[in-house]
């Protein structure tokens, strides 16, 4: 549209979320946005994160969940995963904000002396440095409407600070400049089912105390809310009845955007905030949601990583398989496997054998490393499609240079401080590195790949980049032995240093990427790597078949 550029006109809109957490903010803040990019308007989203910690980097997969990398090599909250596949659109590291990152500003500030001696505060000091954040951010990406999800729960103590600036946002912006949409649980208990606004009541007062009365509310629930249940909700939150938009739990995340347009939402947006109307496109998505419901076939897919037992530690991945499928039209049932389970003495065939395809996934550490080289092992030895990523790529090289390379003892320095062959070894740069924080090879980097490769079949050209989350890479000084035994270096960075991608071209499918090729793929652009394994994977089904 382009006609919202100024600071004045940049609409913006606040998503809260009450009652109880992981309640589906994010997934409701990416159908806000896909809703907004049907109407051609061009969306920032943004997470305000309210723990301490300045990124997402240095947390434990078991207890945050994925850290999902951008472009620019933000190590953020997976939310922008979310906000990047249903909007497709690239977040930056101006997308995420935490407390931590905040604070840190405002006290680097205060070094320097930009205060002029003036006692630092949390209002007008920190909470001008998060709507510096949300202003800049609408700048950077020029967009018509800037849309931020603020983590935690209404309530949370250290949320407070920036629901204060959200608050403040009225007056910065205008209030006709800013909408405010809360996500709350409408649960039903009893054996009859009975469902209950309460909690959303008590919730809408939580917020209302802040100084911040919600525009929209979005309830989440498990059956249909009968129009007497909704007429109550609008009355006593004081909301507008065609403002409260039942959320129901959907067979697909990508057909929430659909519920929301029918519910009116898109339209409910456009007109409160006056941007110009105009008619949604919906084709394309209607259509991948139509194939992820109702496919024509099937394929089971193995996980192997350290951290399954947390489903969001490798939300990207499972995503991206499931976008592998809509151009092979395909439902892909994912298995996950913990690699500690590998090593218990049982043999692979018991845990693969029923699968058509293998992901071996990132991780950091020694723990259930061996069980990832014995699932490699049964994949190269079987014939199975398998994809590495990132730590899949270096367990790859080990497993190839133990059995293939009759290199024994080959390791990584990561796992082992002075293997017998070092193949996989700390990148020359990262020695004395101290700081764990935002201090590895992030971000998206070039790649050049070799004609005539599978790498190549599958981007359709030569020169890719992708985004990186390491410290470790492939030895250099094992590259001739490697390929001397059959496995091709497809992938290399520009200037020849760095290994990005291997292949072995005597199996149906084997191919594994130093990159994170998760992070890119999109449900209307799946990306080649995981569409290529998915029709690699179903051929596989139909010939065991």
């Amino acid at each position: 549209m382009g006609n919202f550029g100024g600071t004045r006109l940049r609409k913006y809109i606040f998503v809260t979320g009450g009652v109880v957490s992981s309640i589906g903010k994010g997934i409701a803040t990416a159908s806000l946005g896909r809703l907004l990019r049907n109407r051609g308007y061009t969306v920032a989203p943004m997470k305000l994160d309210p723990y301490i910690n300045v990124d997402a980097g240095t947390m434990n997969p078991y207890q945050h969940g994925e850290v999902f990398v951008t472009e620019d090599g933000a190590e953020t909250d997976l939310d922008l995963g979310h906000y990047e596949r249903f909007m497709d659109v690239n977040c930056t590291s101006g997308s995420s904000l935490t407390t931590g990152k905040v604070y840190l500003s405002v006290i680097q500030a205060e070094r320097r002396g930009d205060y002029l001696g003036g006692t630092v505060q949390v209002i007008p000091h920190v909470t001008n440095e998060i709507k510096r954040g949300l202003l800049d951010l609408g700048k950077e990406q020029e967009a018509d409407v800037v849309i931020a999800e603020i983590g935690g729960t209404v309530g949370d103590i250290e949320s407070l600070p920036f629901l204060e600036a959200i608050r403040q946002m009225r007056k910065e912006v205008g209030p006709e400049n800013v909408l405010y949409v809360h996500v709350t649980l409408v649960p039903t208990v009893g054996p009859w089912g009975e469902i209950k606004t309460k909690p959303t009541q008590h919730s809408v007062i939580n917020l209302r105390e802040i100084g911040i009365s919600p525009d929209v509310l979005i309830c989440r629930t498990d059956q249909p809310m009968p129009d007497d249940v909704k007429e109550k909700i609008s009355l006593f939150c004081d909301v507008p009845v065609n403002a409260v938009v039942e959320s129901l739990t959907v067979d697909t995340i990508y057909e929430v955007p659909l519920w929301y347009e029918k519910a009116g939402l898109g339209d409910l947006v456009v007109s409160r905030l006056g941007l110009e109307p105009s008619n949604p496109s919906l084709e394309e998505w209607n259509s991948l949601v139509e194939t992820l419901k109702n496919p024509k076939q099937s394929c089971r897919i193995a996980v192997v990583g350290k951290y399954t037992s947390n489903g969001d530690a490798y939300k990207s991945i499972g995503e991206a398989l499931i976008h592998g499928g809509i151009p092979n039209d395909a439902r892909i049932e994912i298995t996950w496997i913990e690699s500690d389970s590998l090593e218990l003495g049982r043999p692979p065939k018991e845990f693969l054998a029923d699968v058509d395809g293998l992901v071996v996934a990132p991780g950091f550490g020694e723990r259930g490393i061996e069980g990832k080289i014995r699932a490699i092992q049964y994949a190269r030895e079987k014939g199975l499609p398998f994809l590495g990523i990132c730590l899949g790529l270096q367990m790859a090289v080990i497993e190839f240079a133990r059995n293939v390379c009759h290199l024994e003892g080959s390791n990584s320095e990561e796992i082992e401080k002075q293997p017998a062959y070092p193949v996989i070894h700390l990148l020359p740069e990262q020695k004395g590195v101290k700081d764990k924080g935002a201090t590895m090879r992030l971000g998206s980097w070039p790649c050049r790949l070799n004609a005539g490769t599978l790498a190549h079949q599958l981007y359709g050209d030569t020169r890719i980049s992708e985004r990186h989350r390491h410290r470790y890479e492939v030895n250099n000084d094992f590259r001739d032995k490697l390929i001397e035994h059959g496995m091709v270096i497809s992938g290399v960075s520009p200037d020849y240093r760095l290994v990005e991608m291997v292949e072995i071209p005597s199996h149906p499918f084997f191919i594994a990427t130093q990159a994170h090729p998760e992070f890119k793929s999109r449900p209307n652009r799946p990306h080649p790597l995981f569409a290529g394994l998915i029709e690699a994977a179903i051929k596989q089904h139909a010939a065991l078949a």
